[in-house]
């Protein structure tokens, strides 16, 4: 743990071990904080705050480019960690580091940018003043297939905007999260600007957005965490930002070019063997195109090499645990007992590590669990349309919200397609959401408030009136 500038390790307090994933061993011990602990980085959290609010926003700057730098001289180090206790593949987990040293550096920048404004008055006699102020100590909570950078998102808006917080990370992931702490030491952050805490999740969650010196949660995890965490904030009044579960669509037109399409949402599908909340789960293929889309589809995803991540030449590393294999493996029987052909894979694979097949499914029924709950794991269902109404209606039947994509050549289906998809993202012939520049976030069950872009901020920053009479 990290608390007000030190780190804690096992010693006295109780633990849990830590896995490999990709081999079922044991590969550390992580402490796990109590009530005492907890209340600790919660006050130091405040304390700084009250410091750090006021500290100018060019030193704030400076300190997120610092981290930046050694997030980047560490990467290859802090990447291979990644893969051993996370299981994706090196070159993922090295370009997941890299790329958040980026979206630090943005937000470094951005961070000297809040701005208020001055409103012109009735009267002469009166100024009106409009501040943005930072909201307070915030409560974050990250997942573990992205330990890194999702870890880190909420720190950088949070830190830039003159908030600081107490993180809770993945307790089956965590060397992202000692790195980063690390790396913010490191850097010269003021000690309570950033504290780290594990435990029990349902226990360190309810005492930290129970504390009334906490203001802000944010949190990125499965929609029904997310939704009694937001009762525990609402309860609160307290601000949230919410980025929740998906279950992505995918229209494929026959006037796209079927090719690229199927080769790009191969490479995009199994990335983190499915494990992306962001993830095309649910393929809508028009008819005159799906013969053509899913040999080309099949051939693709017959090529990725499953195996051990740090393995030179793994396209795809294991499932999280046991738990992940089981529920992959139960869509698949669902869909099959339903009706559905097993294109490819459909099988965990036996030997050491949580592994499961890539596997595509055809023709799903709308009843099939596959069709209805997210699979996060490597796992697409495969459906043939004949009417975009119809693709459309089917693509928002769920109440999911999240990221959407479409492949098509015709701009008249575009402008249709992103008007008409329920989802907070669209991507229309490529892939096009990681960027620190553009929001991300989404709609309905899949949450609310954006991480990125100019929004990043809105969730950390109050709006104040002044208005003085001379």
């Amino acid at each position: 743990m990290y608390i007000d500038g030190e780190f804690l390790g096992t010693g006295t307090l109780a633990s849990r071990e830590v896995h490999d994933p990709g081999t079922g061993r044991v590969v550390g011990a992580l402490p796990l904080a109590g009530p005492g602990e907890i209340d600790q980085a919660i006050a130091a959290a405040h304390r700084a705050f009250l410091v750090w609010r006021r500290e100018s926003p060019l030193v704030r700057s400076d300190i997120l480019r610092r981290a930046a730098g050694l997030i980047r001289a560490r990467a290859s180090e802090i990447g291979r960690n990644i893969t051993i206790d996370q299981g994706k593949p090196l070159h993922e987990a090295v370009g997941e580091v890299v790329s958040s040293a980026e979206y630090l550096e943005w937000h470094a920048e951005e961070g000297r940018r809040i701005y208020g404004r001055v409103v012109p008055a009735r009267s002469p006699d009166v100024q009106q003043t409009v501040l943005r102020e930072p909201i307070g100590v915030c409560a974050a909570f990250s997942p573990w297939n992205f330990p890194f950078s999702q870890a880190l998102h909420k720190v950088a808006a949070a830190l830039a905007s003159g908030c600081t917080l107490v993180l809770k990370g993945p307790e089956e992931s965590p060397s992202a999260i000692v790195a980063l702490a690390q790396a913010f030491h490191d850097a010269g952050l003021p000690p309570g600007c950033l504290n780290i805490v594990w435990g029990v999740p349902s226990e360190v969650s309810a005492q930290l957005i129970a504390s009334p010196l906490v203001r802000k949660v944010s949190f990125t995890g499965s929609v029904p965490v997310g939704k009694h965490l937001a009762s525990l904030a609402a309860a609160q009044m307290k601000r949230m930002t919410m980025e929740l579960g998906g279950h992505a669509p995918v229209i494929v037109c026959d006037d796209a070019d079927i090719d690229r399409a199927a080769a790009m949402l191969a490479a995009y599908k199994f990335r983190n063997a499915g494990q992306v909340c962001v993830s095309p789960t649910r393929f809508f293929v028009q008819r005159g195109a799906y013969v053509q889309f899913v040999d080309r589809f099949v051939a693709a995803v017959k090529g990725i090499r499953v195996g051990y991540g740090l393995d030179a030449g793994t396209m795809m590393g294991p499932l999280a645990n046991e738990r992940r294999v089981a529920t992959i493996d139960a869509l698949v029987q669902d869909a099959a007992a339903n009706g559905a052909e097993i294109a490819v894979g459909g099988r965990a694979l036996s030997g050491d590590g949580c592994y499961f097949e890539p596997t595509i499914v055809l023709a799903p029924t709308s009843e099939a669990r596959l069709m209805n709950e997210e699979p996060f794991g490597p796992l697409v269902g495969i459906l043939p349309f004949d009417d975009l109404d119809a693709a459309l209606a089917e693509a928002n039947r769920l109440p999911f919200g999240l990221a959407s994509y479409a492949f098509t050549t015709s701009t008249r289906n575009a402008h249709r397609i992103s008007r008409e998809l329920e989802a907070g993202m669209v991507n229309i012939n490529h892939f096009g959401m990681a960027p620190a520049e553009i929001p991300f976030g989404g709609i309905k069950d899949s949450g609310f408030g954006s991480e990125g872009g100019t929004e990043t901020f809105d969730g950390y920053l109050v709006t104040k009136l002044i208005t003085q009479l001379n």
